[in-house]
């Protein structure tokens, strides 16, 4: 079962990402294939039936990431993740990282105690009050 490269081979494109695992069920590619959110060589496509090639490049959007992928081979099955990811080079940029957010005090010191509560109380009040 190893993926066809030859220049003849193409498979439908919401079989293709179905195949390739970006999403979980055929008809969820379809639905975005259909919804004009897939490009492939740079144009829309909004058929899930048009035909790719191993060449080919798509663009779409998986979650909040933008994926770009060139297509390697077209498999005749939908295998497992290690079969998949043969079948394309992610061609995406690295994600960018993200930053915990500050806000709820960390577990470094336990549960608060009235010593500490009364420091914090007594530092928001001003010199007059």
């Amino acid at each position: 079962m190893s993926p066809e490269t030859g220049s003849d081979a193409s498979l439908r494109l919401d079989k293709w990402l179905w195949h390739a695992r970006f999403f979980k069920t055929r008809s969820r590619s379809a639905e975005v294939v259909s919804g004009g959110h897939v490009r492939v060589n740079a144009r829309p496509v909004s058929k899930a039936s048009f035909a790719v090639r191993p060449g080919d490049t798509l663009t779409f959007a998986q979650g909040r990431t933008i994926r770009v992928v060139r297509i390697v081979g077209i498999a005749d099955r939908r295998g497992p993740a290690a079969e998949a990811q043969a079948l394309y080079d992610d061609l995406s940029p690295p994600a960018e990282p993200t930053f915990k957010e500050a806000g709820a005090p960390t577990a470094e010191r336990g549960r608060i105690n009235r010593k500490d509560r009364r420091a914090g109380r007594l530092s928001k009040q001003g010199p007059l009050d």
